[in-house]
């Protein structure tokens, strides 16, 4: 046996008890006639000592020679400590060591095994095993579990059935890019890892399989940011018979129970809000709601005056920031460097300071008047104290550079409190979406959403125009899933496919084998997709996943630790009949 008790676990009711304790070295503390060792593994940490009085010379040499993270057993005596320390669960006891067994040597680490590491963030993935035993990575890991646990378990008692799907699969265009694993058996194929279960769960449905569920991993060969890993993990769920309403209300208790169960918070019933309202209020389809700072549209106050940049501007629009008149020139200067980085792209920052005595200070006050400032701010909601930024320029781009710049402040003047948990649905999408560079339209969830009814009609008129039956589930700024109700019948699911500008024989081609199911009695059904790395950060107040995964890629796709991506050999291409470009 080479533990009685783990690290974390001996008090003072165990005093006088011999056991048995194993783990590596946190570190030593040799005071020449006493030594300290502080013995932890994933529970928490024990302090064992030596002394000359008391310990044999041979042991008291023996511990002499253990270095940090040295794995080790020691038998011992628990017993009470002199010097009690209250930061530790196990802070008033220590084990007196009668017995050390060395069970394997380590090198120095590279970093520092403690939760303030020495090491960047680079060379701790490239030594993630060392990486994990620091709390902070070890205590997300076990957060990840227990939050996993309870989406399981929730789930199930609602009837829903965990039923694995393939990984290799058939590669679609739709979407991001695809992983290609290529087949050696079928010469000149390939199988593509899942982007999503999609196609499968609504088959599971078509199966009379009513309730699907599955933490499962996807894998999309994107570009990579804090919150995008190529390969993820996503909660995938179907329902059968049932309509919108019934999939929020039952995913909408699944967050409900995960916040207080995991963080004891209970939240009201999430607000809805439509995508038309969310562009509008907050120039993006997934607001952060746990602060103000609303979009004022100032079209109608802003273009009767001979200021050219407004006038020419297709949108303008405005937010105001609370208590914002404090800012010095140079902080506003700061933002407006800030949206003229390429990553933004605004042009240029327009501002009123709204001063304590009704006046306002603008930056084009040679264009407009005190009545004409006092409209801005009674559009965007501007208080005494406060400090109006305005952007404008195209429709689209403007609103994705003051949402920017809504989030940029929020962070900056300590407004988004990841103790704060502010869920919303947004719905009605729009069900296509114009791209510029292939001139034609693409479905803004996936081709399997199902319009409107009402909208049907206009898929050959008026594309644009036509709502999608789609949610997607936001978090603290955060989309944490998305869903729809799903087309179930072959001559809509054929027209969707029209519209998007498959042929015939393509759509047959690719999604044949669906289309043949829809013959064969499907029934109505809709679901949803949630984001697992992503949730689970948030839960814990973070937004960057990585810490959450066990063995994170770095921004460029690549394990470090591993090495991979990495090439093949000759061989190994040969039998794949793989020739690479040179």
């Amino acid at each position: 046996m080479y533990r009685t008790h783990n690290c974390g676990e001996l008090r003072l009711k165990n005093l006088n008890k011999e056991v048995t304790l194993s783990g590596w070295v946190q570190k030593t503390r040799n005071k020449g006639f006493l030594l300290w060792i502080d013995l932890r593994d994933r529970y928490g940490i024990s302090q064992l000592i030596f002394d000359e009085q008391r310990t044999s010379k041979e042991l008291f040499q023996k511990a002499k020679d253990i270095g940090r993270e040295f794995v080790i057993q020691v038998k011992g005596t628990v017993i009470e400590r002199a010097s009690k320390n209250p930061n530790i669960n196990t802070g008033e006891i220590e084990v007196l060591v009668s017995e050390l067994i060395l069970l394997n040597k380590s090198l120095t680490p590279p970093f520092t095994i403690e939760d303030n590491s020495d090491g960047g963030e680079e060379l701790r993935m490239q030594y993630r095993y060392l990486d994990i035993r620091r709390n902070v990575i070890k205590e997300k890991l076990i957060f990840r579990h227990k939050v996993n646990s309870e989406i399981r378990n929730y789930l199930t008692k609602l009837n829903f059935i965990d039923i694995e799907t393939p990984y290799l699969i058939k590669s679609t265009p739709e979407g991001a890019r695809d992983f290609i694993v290529p087949s050696r058996m079928n010469q000149g194929e390939f199988y593509a890892l899942p982007q999503s279960p999609q196609t499968f769960k609504q088959l599971l449905m078509v199966g009379g399989i009513d309730r699907y569920f599955q933490i499962v991993k996807c894998f999309r060969d994107e570009d990579l940011r804090a919150d995008r890993q190529p390969e993820f993990t996503q909660i995938d769920c179907e329902m059968s018979f049932v309509n919108q309403e019934e999939i929020l209300n039952t995913f909408e208790g699944l967050i409900k129970h995960l916040l207080g169960s995991i963080k004891n918070i209970n939240v009201d019933d999430f607000p809805r809000m439509t995508y038309d309202e969310a562009m509008s209020k907050y120039g993006c389809d997934k607001p952060d709601i746990r602060f103000g700072m609303e979009l004022g549209e100032l079209n109608e106050v802003s273009k009767h005056k001979e200021f050219n940049v407004f006038n020419s501007s297709e949108l303008i629009v405005g937010i105001a920031v609370p208590n914002g008149n404090t800012f010095t020139r140079k902080q506003i200067d700061n933002y407006t460097n800030w949206v003229r980085r390429p990553q933004i792209g605004a042009k240029g920052l327009v501002y009123v300071r709204c001063n304590d005595d009704d006046s306002f200070k603008s930056s084009v006050d040679k264009f407009y008047d005190q009545d004409d400032l006092g409209k801005w701010a009674n559009k965007t909601n501007a208080k005494k104290g406060d400090l109006i930024l305005i952007l404008s320029g195209n429709k689209s781009e403007v609103r994705g550079q003051i949402s920017a710049l809504r989030l940029e402040l929020a962070e900056n003047l300590n407004l988004r409190n990841p103790e704060e948990f502010a869920p919303l649905w947004i719905t009605d999408f729009p069900l296509l979406e114009w791209d510029e560079e292939s001139q034609k339209y693409h479905a803004m969830h996936h081709p399997f959403t199902s319009p409107k009814v009402e909208d049907i009609s206009l898929l050959e008129t008026k594309p644009g125009e036509v709502k999608a039956n789609a949610y997607d589930l936001v978090l603290n700024g955060n989309e944490i899933g998305g869903g729809s109700i799903r087309i179930h019948d072959k001559n809509i699911q054929s027209l969707m496919f029209k519209y998007l500008g498959f042929t015939k024989e393509e759509a047959k081609e690719q999604f044949g084998f669906l289309m043949d199911a829809f013959e064969y009695g499907a029934p109505p059904h809709g679901g949803i997709a949630l984001g697992f790395d992503r949730l689970v950060a948030i839960l814990d107040g973070n937004e960057s996943i990585k810490d959450y995964i066990a063995f994170p890629k770095n921004n460029s796709g690549k394990d470090v630790m591993i090495n991979a991506p990495s090439h093949l050999n000759v061989k190994q291409l040969n039998e794949l009949s793989i020739n690479l470009k040179k």
